[in-house]
């Protein structure tokens, strides 16, 4: 035991010296932690940020406009909001000019010219919560800017960028749970008992490996159905072949040691051998894989949303953004497709990089 951890703490001091791997892994748990609060400090917590406004579609990062808010009677739910945001938000209206008389806001929606002698659209006093016009004007009229423009759907885009975190970190760990049960049980399995069991699970495996990922997540996707979870369940279970494939061959180096057969000797049970005295010994490697796994869910999804199979609108998704966006790039507005690219990039090198150091720390032969 005091051997174990002695390796342990060898191995999590050379990680803490590779700069590359600390920086990364601090980056992935700050965008975590982002995307965990994002309904807590992002401009648009609405529910999936699908907040519209069609008249300031496409605006440029940085763009600035005066707002009116339109406050919503009904009571929010605290903690469904922190999760699922405001289901039915303050009603945000984009203006150019605006104006009081005796009991009516009278306001020009915003358009890109300017204009002022257009129809002018009215809005009773008694909507808002407070009677006086100076409170009125204090508390929910004022200029609002989108930090990275909006959308073709005049939807803020860094809110809906963050907001993709979540897809993208939860598509990831999912699949790379499901990936670990079915790979780490059959490889085990297999390279345990070896004869037909092993021939067996290697055939399984082989089909599987033959078979392009993109191409069986899309066949498990159309026969799970489009949606959230579906996609969780197509990816994990198209990335268990190479956890299972490391896991075999491990089990069958492993399983000829000494203290395996003193074990036998013992009388212990094949699944006591396996899961207590084999496994420890052999998550070096399946912790490396893991990472390497994790950055191909993302890209999966990724390319799964982009096709219109992945996760469905109005949920917010790095892939599906791209997909809304990428015609912009030869249109002058080429941002809003580079945007969300730059972040799914960030992320998978983060995890490709966060597994060298892994592997660097574990000593990991491959």
């Amino acid at each position: 035991m005091s051997k174990q951890l002695t390796s342990k703490n060898k191995a999590l001091q050379k990680f803490k010296k590779n700069f590359w791997g600390v920086s990364c892994l601090a980056f992935i748990l700050l965008v975590a932690l982002a995307g965990i609060t994002a309904y807590l400090w992002i401009p648009d917590n609405s529910n999936n940020a699908n907040q519209m406004a069609l008249n300031i579609q496409l605006k440029s990062p940085g763009f600035q406009t005066k707002v009116i808010e339109l406050p919503n009677q009904k009571q929010a739910n605290t903690l469904g909001t922190f999760f699922l945001g405001h289901e039915h938000p303050n009603e945000i209206i984009p203006i150019t000019t605006y104006r009081f008389t005796k009991d009516t806001l009278h306001y020009v929606p915003y358009n890109a010219e300017g204009k002022t002698d257009l129809l002018e659209k009215v809005i009773p006093l008694s909507t808002f919560q407070q009677s006086k016009k100076a409170e009125i004007e204090n508390t929910s009229i004022y200029s609002k800017m989108y930090i990275l423009g909006t959308d073709r759907y005049g939807r803020d885009l860094l809110s809906r960028l963050i907001l993709g975190i979540r897809i993208s970190l939860s598509i990831g760990f999912v699949a790379v749970f499901i990936s670990l049960i079915i790979g780490i049980t059959l490889g085990a399995i297999g390279g345990y008992f070896g004869g037909k069991t092993d021939t067996f699970i290697m055939w399984l495996i082989n089909v599987t490996w033959s078979i392009p990922t993109l191409l069986l997540v899309i066949a498990i996707t159309l026969a799970l159905g489009k949606g959230f979870y579906q996609v969780f369940i197509a990816v994990g279970l198209t990335m268990w072949v190479e956890v299972a494939r490391i896991v075999r061959g491990q089990v069958i180096s492993v399983k000829e040691m000494q203290y395996i057969t003193a074990a036998r000797a013992l009388g212990f049970k094949d699944a006591r051998i396996i899961f207590k005295h084999i496994l420890p010994n052999i998550l070096a490697p399946v912790i490396v894989i893991s990472a390497a796994n994790f950055a191909a869910a993302i890209l999966v999804e990724s390319g799964l949303s982009f096709l219109g199979i992945g996760a469905q609108p109005p949920t917010p998704s790095w892939g599906g953004m791209i997909k809304d966006h990428y015609a912009y790039i030869s249109l002058g507005k080429p941002y809003l497709a580079i945007i969300p690219g730059l972040a799914i990039m960030l992320s998978v090198m983060s995890f490709m990089l966060i597994g060298n150091a892994l592997r660097d720390a574990l000593d990991v032969k491959t």
